[in-house]
């Protein structure tokens, strides 16, 4: 299928332009990105033209827009001084947290600065992953500090993932002996019927988020090898009771699904030397009309408890495609002239 590039809009010879200046060429061809598609990501989101000349940037466009085009590309160049890569999503990210700075200022200001090195790291056998945005810098600290961490907020905001590479890492260097991964077997609002194979296939399905992202940190056949020896499991929320959880790093995910005995049931499996990550997206209950979410139930109880963190993420913080971001907004906005 055919692709529509993305072009700028005319500028006028009469508008000035803004000139940076970058002294490592390597490092500039990264920040330009793969037949410069950084370079028109930026100038699509914010109507400027920006022209290469040797190792100077040229942007042309109103003041304001070249402002924000600039401050991007200064954290983008300085992230990549600090030995860290640019992938499409950081592009979007940094141009999303300036127009945030500018909205409001404040904490929102500081979200570019992040990109320029010095944010929490957490580094598995695959890849080193580091946080995108202030929350999930955040979000990391408290899975390294509190035995127990709530994660909240809307789809694509990294909760999920981020606890599986804290996991993963806690792991690697020996901090827990095992992880566990769980997530209710609660169906999205279809009815699948009764599925083929044993129990492992029958799980796998709903289990299948969770094998994403320990692929994207653990080597294949190390993963299947440490499956294998039940030094990694991956099992339905029921599958917790009467279990104590020692020395393990357990995320329970897609919470918002578990009902309130469920909740109470899993936070009381915590046992000597683990640590416990939740993540839930309470805009995406599944559970039958009048079942109250125990995730819900739980924030209220144990909110202000000692030792217990609460990190919450908004649209600001989503990192996957940029429309997951407009459609969020666009269903929040929905809800709220409904109400």
């Amino acid at each position: 299928m055919a692709t529509t590039a993305l072009t700028p809009p005319p500028v006028s010879e009469e508008i000035s332009e803004t000139l940076l200046d970058f002294p490592d060429n390597r490092l500039l061809i990264d920040l330009c990105g793969e037949f410069d598609r950084n370079i028109a990501e930026i100038e699509h989101a914010l109507e400027v033209q920006i022209l290469r000349r040797g190792n100077e940037l040229a942007i042309l466009g109103d003041d304001a827009a070249k402002l924000r085009a600039a401050e991007t590309l200064r954290a983008l160049y300085g992230r990549l001084e600090s030995g860290r890569s640019v992938e499409p999503g950081d592009v979007t990210a940094a141009i999303r947290f300036g127009a945030s700075a500018d909205d409001t200022g404040g904490r929102d200001g500081d979200q570019l600065e992040m990109f320029k090195g010095g944010a929490v790291e957490i580094k598995t056998r695959k890849k080193t992953i580091t946080p995108r945005t202030l929350a999930q810098t955040d979000y990391v600290a408290s899975l390294y500090q509190n035995e127990l961490v709530f994660g909240l907020g809307p789809a694509g905001t990294g909760k999920t993932y981020l606890a599986v590479a804290v996991a993963v890492s806690m792991f690697v260097e020996g901090h827990v002996d095992r992880i566990i991964l769980s997530r209710p077997a609660v169906e999205a609002g279809e009815r699948l019927g009764f599925l083929p194979g044993d129990m492992k296939d029958k799980v796998d399905p709903y289990m299948q988020p969770l094998y994403d992202a320990l692929n994207d940190f653990l080597p294949g056949k190390q993963l299947a090898k440490l499956i294998e020896e039940k030094r990694i499991e991956i099992a339905p929320l029921a599958f917790m009771r009467g279990r104590t959880l020692s020395n393990a790093y357990v995320v329970l995910d897609e919470a918002q699904n578990a009902t309130s005995m469920q909740m109470k049931m899993f936070l009381t499996r915590l046992g000597e030397g683990s640590r416990m990550a939740i993540t839930g997206d309470m805009t995406q209950i599944d559970l039958p009309r009048g079942v109250l979410s125990g995730l819900i139930e739980a924030e209220r109880i144990l909110r202000g408890v000692e030792g217990i963190g609460f990190a919450r993420f908004t649209v600001k913080d989503v990192v996957r495609h940029p429309m997951v971001a407009k459609i969020i907004e666009a269903y929040d906005g929905a809800g709220k002239r409904d109400a």
